[in-house]
Order: structure tokens, then C-alpha cells, then sequence
């Protein structure tokens, strides 16, 4: 199967409307719907949860399970605090970066709809009169437009509403999707696709597969570790971002030599089942398929460690996208790296036996 057939118009908007939709952590509902429906046609059923985990299950009676794993939510803010003067100042929800909050446009997320908001910021001209300070969680705030704390508690805007930014997908020099929340909403979309392409080329696998879309990623692994309990699966491939190391200010030392476009990258770590692990490599090779290595110490820091310490321990690989600027309004993907992804987790699923154990003693 060739890499460039895999996208076409159909999975091109679908993943715009979806990175578009906002989904933060704790309130992703909506964008799960986007996901299940554009999914709808190439599973047999669902499961959701309270907290919002949506998964697409092709084969639910089978008893051997294999989940492809993505996650849903990103990071955002909280209202924590409005002044007298209308201003508000806010607390993370997940991990937000307070340096790149200056002079953005927000949107807070209220029962009467979306209200719109800016991040401000002193002029320049003022800040060159005394030693600069420079933006901490402390010092940024948000301005509606407002005179007083009257009008923007009539706004419906109350401490405890979430605010994300309003930034939306493009495509960079033909190949490159830029956009707020590709992590790792990105994840989610490369699952589907494999779903998709499964029902394409009619393949008829031997075990359930759960494609799994998580909640609460951002504060914790959460949504992961609730639905792996829910599941009980005897393997988990899991997909999410890692950086692009090639860009200034990043130590290859110490975050490892790894470039978009270049293709997947296949983590080392302990959580990571060697045995698994090696298969994903020998299908990327067999398929001549391009891969980089991250070794990521004692945790991946994704979803792939929830999976692997449930259940009494469950066989679990980490396949990671390389991404520039992550947290960011302007995170940045390679096309050919999402297709090979998706041609990756494809072709590992078809390699993978039934009721496999992928155990060191045998």
C-alpha cells in the first residue's frame, strides 16, 4: 500500500473540522462526536464513558483485544480570578504555556456561548522604563472588554469556565499541517484512518479491535487509565506526538535527534514490551517503512504507560509523531510522517497474531 494513497479529501477536511472544534481537557464531548461520526462507518460498535473516552470496536466478541490508542483533549486555561476592574487571570488546565499567552485571542467557553477575549500586555514603550519582567502565570490576564466585574459575570463568564484559543488548521509549503491541538488530536485522527483503511481493503482480523479515542491526557494519563480498565485488552498500540529536535533552543543531548519528515518514531522505555516493540520495527522495515528511534527513560510521559501498568501488565508500544513547537498555537506535523504513522499502526495490526502473549518466556 502506498503512502501517498492513504489521505484524500474526505480525510483532509474531516481532520480540519476536527483540530478546528475545540475539545480541552474535561470537556471533549463534542469533538468526540465529530470523531464518532466520520468513524460510524468503518466499526461495528461503540463504548463511551462518563468521562468522555469514545471507542470504535471492530469484532466485539472476540476475546482477544488489541487497542490503537489516540487522545482527545488539549490543554487550555481555567477562569480563576476577576478583578473589580473586568480582568481576569486564569490557572492551567493541562500544560499551558504562559509565555505564549501575551497578545492572543481567546475564546471562554460559557453556558451562553463562546465570549470572546485577548489576552493583554503592556506596550513595549512602557515596559523599557523599569527592568522588563517577563510573562509568568502571575502577570498574564485576560481582557473582555469590560468595565467592571458586573459586566462580565453578565457575559455568563464565572470562575471555573474553560478558555481556549481560536487558532485554526493550514497547511504550510504543501506538506506541513499546522494548528493548535494536533496534539494530539492528530493521534485520533491516524486512528481513524487505520479504521478506515481496515474496512477499505476489506481486511477481516482475528482479534476485537478498539480503537480508542482518551479524555484527560493533558492532567494525567486519565481517560487511558479508566478506559483500560474498562476494556481489559491483551495489547495497546499507542500514538502521540514527541519533538521535532531540529529547531533552536533544543539540546539534542538531552531530548534525543529526531526530525518531521523523517518518519514515525518507535520509543524506547521501560513501559514499552520489547517483544511488541520489536514487531513494529520489523513491519516498518519489511514495508520500507521510515522510522526514527526515542529512547524516553523511565516513563513515556503518553498514554502508552496507563496501558502498560493495567490489568496485571498489558503489552503496549509507543508510536510518536514528531511535532515542532508542541503546546503551542502553531504546532507543526509533516504530512508524509501521518500517513506513514497510519501505514505503520496498519500494517502492524495485520502482522500481529491472534491470542499472542508476546511474552520474554517462551
Amino acid at each position: 500500500m502506498s503512502t501517498k494513497s492513504i489521505l484524500n479529501d474526505t480525510s483532509i477536511a474531516f481532520l480540519e473540522s476536527y483540530l478546528n472544534n475545540a475539545s480541552p481537557t474535561g470537556y471533549e464531548s463534542e469533538g468526540q462526536k465529530l470523531w464518532m461520526n466520520y468513524l460510524k462507518p468503518y466499526v461495528d460498535s461503540f463504548i463511551t464513558d462518563t468521562y468522555g473516552t469514545a471507542v470504535g470496536v471492530i469484532n466485539p466478541d472476540a476475546p482477544y483485544k488489541v487497542v490503537i490508542e489516540g487522545h482527545a483533549d488539549e490543554i487550555s486555561w481555567y477562569v480563576n480570578y476577576i478583578t473589580e476592574d473586568g480582568l481576569i487571570y486564569v490557572i492551567r488546565n493541562g500544560g499551558s504555556d504562559h509565555q505564549i499567552a501575551p497578545s492572543k485571542r481567546v475564546n471562554i467557553h460559557t453556558k451562553n456561548g463562546i465570549v470572546k477575549g485577548v489576552f493583554g500586555w503592556p506596550a513595549i514603550h512602557t515596559r523599557l522604563r523599569d527592568k522588563e519582567e517577563i510573562p509568568k502565570l502571575s502577570n498574564i490576564f485576560i481582557d473582555l472588554g469590560c468595565e467592571n466585574k458586573e459586566q462580565v459575570e453578565a457575559l455568563g463568564v464565572h470562575v471555573g469556565c474553560v478558555i481556549t484559543y481560536p487558532d485554526e488548521f493550514m497547511v504550510l509549503n504543501e506538506n506541513k499541517f499546522v494548528c493548535r491541538a494536533i496534539d494530539n488530536r492528530l493521534g485520533g485522527f491516524m486512528i481513524a484512518e487505520v479504521a478506515r483503511l481496515l474496512h477499505e481493503n476489506k481486511k477481516k482480523l482475528p482479534f476485537g479491535l478498539y480503537i480508542v479515542n482518551s479524555v484527560q491526557e493533558e492532567i494525567g494519563l486519565r481517560g487511558a487509565e479508566m478506559i483500560a480498565h474498562r476494556i481489559k485488552p491483551n495489547v495497546a498500540i499507542v500514538t502521540d506526538v514527541c519533538h521535532d529536535t531540529t529547531t533552536p533552543m533544543i539540546d539534542k543531548k538531552v531530548e534525543g535527534d529526531l526530525k518531521m519528515g523523517k518518519g514515525p518514531v518507535i520509543g524506547y522505555s521501560p513501559a514499552i514490551q520489547n517483544k511488541l516493540r520489536d514487531l513494529i520495527v520489523a513491519t516498518a522495515e519489511e514495508n520500507k517503512i521510515p522510522f526514527q528511534r526515542h529512547a524516553t527513560s523511565r516513563a513515556t510521559g503518553t498514554d502508552t504507560d496507563a496501558f502498560a501498568y493495567s490489568n496485571g501488565g498489558v503489552p503496549s508500544a509507543l508510536i510518536s509523531l514528531p511535532l515542532r513547537y508542541m503546546h503551542t498555537t502553531v504546532e507543526m506535523v509533516h504530512k508524509d510522517d501521518v500517513e506513514n504513522v497510519i501505514q505503520l499502526i496498519y500494517e502492524a495490526l495485520l502482522k500481529i497474531e491472534n491470542n499472542e502473549t508476546f511474552s520474554y518466556f517462551k
